[in-house]
């Protein structure tokens, strides 16, 4: 398990769980909950912000919110289903 800040272009994870109260009920009222595929399509030139697939549409991050969610890398292929 590692954190999503971590992640690098292309990698796929599953959310497992949040560090951070505030960050973790914004980001589950947008659909990025445990159990939900991400996957990191795009971090800026100086690594902040990142932007992410989650529950079929794209979020950008900062990398400190992004640090307070952790994710299981490398899920069952037959899980991953995004675009």
């Amino acid at each position: 398990m590692k954190q999503l800040s971590n992640l690098k272009v292309g990698e796929i994870g599953v959310v497992s769980r949040f560090t951070d109260e505030t960050v973790s009920t914004k980001l589950m009222e947008m659909g990025c909950l445990p159990g939900e595929l991400i996957r990191v399509v795009k971090i800026a030139p100086l690594g902040d912000p990142m932007a992410i697939i989650v529950s079929g549409y794209e979020l950008s991050l900062r990398k400190e919110e992004a640090s307070c969610v952790w994710v299981h890398e490398n899920p069952n292929p037959e899980l991953v289903r995004l675009n």
